[in-house]
């Protein structure tokens, strides 16, 4: 019996392929890091150090719009052609490629070949984006498959977490005896360990016994609901397009420009930024978590239990990793009274993608505004606090513009995914707003972003109802 067929995960299959997740995760998490120091080293505006998110989320739509091309010049689809295992290894050793980079742009002092070897990891990671989801959905029951994705946003946000502190490590040195100086040559060492770790992975996920070609659930489920030639036809996925442009963006830019408020803003050096970068992260996984725990168990007592244990033993490991990383904790155990405010929302919304897109984008504006209009700790949480507000909206957004699509549904997934370059696009945007005023005042970005997620929330609802759709579907979190 093939696994898409069984009732349960293939598990043996599954945890080979969640480490390409670890990996989104910490890559993009760690460019936080490189952008302070490249900004140092390289004498850069914030709107200029605000590339490195450019040069990396950019490749995601650059990937797919490659990838569209030559599927067509080769009148098939590559991942049918080549098969899902090797495509995953083709995506590891692109990225392992523009590691490489790293040592000639470190020698030479290159910020442009800095940014080209991020660009070479992002393509990279486009395909493997393009493969790891469905591939993860093929492992076991179609009817678990976003549990499936939960988990694997779990591992994808421990990646985001570890990766600030493992980064600033590896340039800064120990806690006890940091660095005081910052050099690009620093870089070149973790990157160049990080293309070795990616193509062991390659090789390990070669010889694994993932499926190369494994029934996937198109070929078990008829769509009936057709309604167009183009997916582009349906508002709820035009409208929903932007939504993630917009909704990566501010998740993106938020952490992108945490570190020069800290420096600005607080008067932190570049090497103190890394545990507040992680916290950022670590709150996506704190919310995360809270969404996923219907993955263990559907007893309702018992998932009001998890509902709070899961979160605070995801805050947990932010702090045991920080431990690690000799760290003072001190200053983040007031969190914990932060995370009752995701708590009450993620209860409140009840599971339903359109109420909580809005409770938790009005959230996220919330905090926005506490943090501009306020100065000292109470704005860092405010604005690390925007991490637990975004958590869970890549699935929310993701589950209303792709319903009712179809046999348009993959296109359509394959165009959110495109949108992905908000991370990138909007982070730069920031950065030219805090280059013309501050950079404390250029979190209004992030208010207008979340304003129109607000507005999403309310008008899908109406296409979805005028198209005779069910909203009372039930979404956890996933990741990009």
């Amino acid at each position: 019996m093939s696994s898409t067929n069984s009732q349960t995960t293939n598990w043996g299959q599954f945890i080979p392929l969640v480490s390409v997740f670890f990996f989104w995760g910490f890559v993009a998490a760690s460019n936080d890091i490189l952008i302070p120091v490249f900004k140092e080293a390289f004498e850069l505006s914030q709107s200029q150090s605000q590339l490195v998110a450019v040069a990396f989320y950019v490749a995601y739509t650059v990937g797919s719009l490659i990838y569209i091309g030559i599927s067509y010049l080769m009148k098939q689809d590559i991942v049918n052609k080549l098969g899902y295992k090797n495509s995953l290894s083709v995506g590891l050793i692109i990225s392992a490629l523009g590691t490489l980079l790293f040592y000639p742009a470190a020698n030479t002092g290159s910020f442009p070949l800095m940014l080209s070897g991020l660009f070479i990891v992002g393509l990279g990671f486009s395909l493997q984006q393009t493969v790891a989801n469905p591939l993860a959905i093929a492992l076991g029951s179609p009817s678990t498959g976003s549990q499936r994705l939960t988990l694997a946003g779990g591992i994808n946000n421990f990646g985001t977490t570890i990766g600030p502190l493992i980064v600033s490590f590896a340039i800064f040195g120990s806690v006890s005896s940091p660095s005081t100086e910052v050099s690009v040559e620093s870089v070149k060492a973790p990157y160049l360990i990080l293309g070795g770790i990616f193509l062991l992975a390659a090789i390990l996920l070669k010889v694994s016994s993932l499926p190369n070609h494994p029934a996937t659930e198109e070929d078990i489920v008829e769509e009936t609901t057709s309604k167009g030639k183009s997916a582009l036809k349906y508002p709820q996925l035009v409208l929903g397009m932007v939504a993630i442009f917009l909704y990566v963006g501010v998740e993106v830019a938020t952490a992108s420009n945490l570190p020069a408020y800290l420096e600005k803003g607080m008067g932190f050096s570049t090497k103190e930024v890394a545990p507040y970068v992680s916290l950022y992260w670590a709150s996506l996984m704190i919310g995360r978590w809270t969404g996923a725990v219907e993955v263990f168990t559907q007893n309702k007592k018992m998932l009001k239990v998890l509902k709070f244990v899961a979160p605070y033993l995801a805050f947990g490991v932010f702090l045991g990793v920080n431990a690690i990383a000799e760290h003072d904790l001190q200053p983040f155990y007031v969190y914990a009274v932060i995370i009752l405010v995701l708590i009450g929302a993620d209860i409140a919304s009840k599971g339903n993608p359109a109420k909580m897109l809005l409770l938790f984008s009005v959230l996220g504006i919330i905090a926005s505004i506490i943090g501009m209009s306020t100065t000292g700790m109470v704005s860092v949480y405010a604005f690390t606090s925007i991490g637990l507000f975004c958590s869970t909206l890549w699935p929310c957004i993701f589950a209303l513009a792709i319903n009712g699509l179809g046999k348009q549904t993959n296109q359509g997934s394959n165009y959110l995914i495109m949108m992905i370059m908000g991370g990138g696009i909007v982070s730069w945007i920031q950065g030219l707003v805090a280059d013309a005023t501050s950079i404390h005042t250029s979190y209004i970005v992030g208010v207008i972003c979340f304003a129109y997620l607000v507005f999403y929330a309310w008008r899908v609802q109406g296409i979805l109802k005028s198209q005779g759709i069910d909203l009372n579907t039930k979404v956890s979190g996933g990741a990009h």
